[in-house]
């Protein structure tokens, strides 16, 4: 019986997905990860990326029977949380930090009492400096608006994978050790949408830890 992969979480992970084709998972690491891994073992795995553009993590959890449940996956990788924080800063729709380590608790303990056998991988959210996240004259402190609030939304992130003894999957410092090699927008084309090389330093990262559990 083939075992189910489910990519979760933002426009990062929806990548301009297909809704109406399983077939087309996007242009980003999902896909990346689901042609590695059909290619080194045919057959085994069926993947779904439920990744939706614009989500939070209250998004996420207020979805998650539709799509989490539902897709019964054996393998579930989070990314989640840029959103809770831009969302803040442009349209004051953010989630707070004291709930986004709620709901992120509720979320985990919610899916593990429904799929108990499942193996969940956290993700870290990520920032750099690009033409979505940088200064301007009408927000001349933008970028650590993003950079503080994003850099407190990993460290919940991670410390909720520590607290269910989950994966996490780190990812600033791989994106800043990267930017010593080429400018930021070789790797997010606006500070946060990671271009195709963004995507393939997240699919290698991911599997790494994918091979791991």
């Amino acid at each position: 019986m083939r075992k189910v992969i489910l990519f979760q979480g933002d426009s990062i992970t929806d990548a301009a997905r297909a809704r109406d084709n399983e077939h087309f998972s996007g242009h980003g690491y999902a896909t990346l990860v689901k042609a590695q891994l059909g290619f080194e073992h045919p057959g085994q795995y069926t993947f779904y990326n439920r990744g939706i553009s614009g989500n939070r993590l209250p998004d996420v959890y207020a979805r998650m029977v539709e799509d989490i449940f539902n897709l019964k996956p054996d393998y579930m990788s989070l990314l989640i949380g840029v959103n809770d924080v831009w969302h803040g800063i442009d349209w004051a729709k953010g989630t707070s930090e004291a709930r986004f380590e709620k709901v992120y608790s509720l979320l985990i303990e919610e899916v593990l009492e429904e799929l108990p056998n499942l193996k969940i991988m956290i993700m870290e959210p990520f920032v750099l400096k690009g033409i979505a996240t940088e200064n301007t004259e009408q927000d001349p402190k933008r970028l650590e608006k993003f950079q503080t609030g994003v850099a407190r939304m990993a460290e919940l992130s991670r410390k909720t994978a520590e607290k269910y003894h989950l994966p996490f999957i780190a990812l600033q410092e791989k994106l800043n050790e990267m930017c010593k090699y080429a400018p930021e927008s070789e790797w997010l084309r606006d500070g946060v949408h990671p271009t195709a090389m963004g995507h393939e330093l997240i699919k290698r990262e991911w599997l790494k830890v994918f091979y791991s559990i």
